[in-house]
């Protein structure tokens, strides 16, 4: 019996599943666990149209910058990140050094 490739869009969501509450990782680093370290557009791509009920919020920018094609623009990506308890600032960012997580090997 052979196993399934399991495709990008399949991994990134398994990957954003796992993101605890509390914390956030970026497009481009999840682009990179997933193998394909130069698709963090991809990523966002299937942020806009994957799986709604996955924790996109906890997914921002290299720099922590909110996300403008989030649901509500970056005002209701601030909104839902300050309802987990992250300070998000005026210039909608976030300290990403603060935040970030990296998944076990």
């Amino acid at each position: 019996m052979t196993k399934k490739p399991v495709g990008f869009k399949a991994l990134v969501e398994d990957l954003v599943s796992t993101i605890p509450p509390g914390k956030l990782m970026t497009y481009g680093q999840i682009a990179a666990l997933c193998g394909h370290p130069l698709a963090a557009r991809q990523v966002g791509g299937i942020a806009h149209f994957g799986n709604p009920d996955l924790p996109w919020q906890r997914v921002v920018n290299k720099r922590g910058g909110l996300a403008s094609g989030f649901p509500g623009g970056k005002t209701g990506h601030k909104q839902q990140l300050e309802a987990e308890g992250f300070y998000v600032t005026e210039d909608f960012k976030v300290d990403i050094e603060e935040y970030i997580w990296w998944p076990n090997p």
